[in-house]
């Protein structure tokens, strides 16, 4: 089973996201909160692998909270949740360490399978969100530059690597794209997100496409 927190200041919100995630079998969904101050004593007290987080709660906001957990030790998957998919409220939440985003209005069925993709470790962001996202960013500019400062150190592989998770590809598709073992992938991703100061593959991919690593379509 994977166990999930929800955290909304709306119960309705939650209602509706537990009647959601309660219809999957390998889904349970065992507590909510009502703002980033609860859900941060939910994480510890019940110990989900994955959090869908609200953003803009009174109180502890979702920003702060998520903060607050991924530092706790062996964190869970904190997923934003939002309204638009062009927030830029959202590429904050990813800085502070979120695996990803979700749209409130995503369909049950995907909503389903993104849980699941965000419990296995992977990346919860489609590249073209992301690539909205770095665009709306007011401090683009600035983070390009900064981006490109931080993965200078890197060799070319590690870099072929970096460029696939900004791609949100997982550590088998990368595999076969470069024609690696998918061990030796997952060792790089490992050591990279070591070298730049990446809490996740989510902030890799993000800083991937900040140092234009990731072609735009």
């Amino acid at each position: 089973m994977i166990p999930v927190l929800v955290v909304d200041d709306e119960p309705m919100v939650c209602a509706h996201l537990r009647t959601i995630l309660g219809s999957a079998d390998d889904i349970e969904v065992v507590a909510q909160a009502g703002d980033g101050a609860e859900a941060v004593e939910a994480v510890i007290r019940h110990r989900p692998r994955v959090v869908l987080m609200d953003l803009r709660m009174p109180g502890v906001d979702g920003l702060t909270a998520i903060a607050r957990i991924t530092a706790l030790p062996e964190p869970p998957a904190v997923v934003a949740l939002t309204t638009f998919d062009a927030d830029t409220y959202v590429i904050r939440a990813l800085r502070a360490g979120a695996a990803g985003f979700l749209v409130k209005s995503t369909p049950p069925q995907d909503l389903i399978g993104l849980v699941r993709v965000a419990a296995d470790g992977h990346t919860v962001l489609s590249p073209s969100a992301a690539r909205r996202l770095v665009a709306l960013s007011a401090d683009g500019r600035e983070r390009g530059e900064d981006a490109r400062r931080r993965i200078a150190g890197l060799t070319e592989r590690e870099r072929d690597v970096l460029a696939c998770l900004g791609e949100g590809l997982s550590n088998a598709d990368i595999a076969t794209r470069l024609h690696l073992a998918e061990a030796t992938v997952k060792s790089y991703v490992s050591r990279m997100l070591v070298k730049l100061d990446c809490a996740n593959r989510t902030q890799a991919g993000l800083l991937a496409h900040e140092a234009g690593l990731v072609a735009r379509q």
